[in-house]
């Protein structure tokens, strides 16, 4: 599925997205964990969409909603762009 169609499940993220100290919702937590668990560089490639851009996320603090979800098997240290996961 295309990142950017990807991003659209990524909607309940979008507060998460902008602000690095608000705690994700559990709906954001659990369609990042379904489209991370699939594919980090899937994860990767929507966050950094033309999509997610466009609703005003920030890829910066995006990378870092797996680890304000504690998700366990969350790939640290994985090259996302110009960023890496926290």
């Amino acid at each position: 599925m295309p990142p950017d169609t990807m991003a659209l499940k990524l909607a309940p993220c979008a507060s998460a997205a902008e602000d690095p100290s608000s705690v994700p919702s559990s709906s954001c937590c659990s369609a990042v964990h379904s489209i991370g668990k699939q594919s980090p560089k899937c994860l990767c490639a929507v966050m950094l969409s033309n999509t997610a851009k466009s609703a005003g996320i920030k890829a910066e603090v995006a990378i870092t909603i797996p680890k304000r979800c504690n998700l366990v098997d969350r790939p640290v240290g994985y090259k996302c762009g110009d960023y890496t996961l926290p």
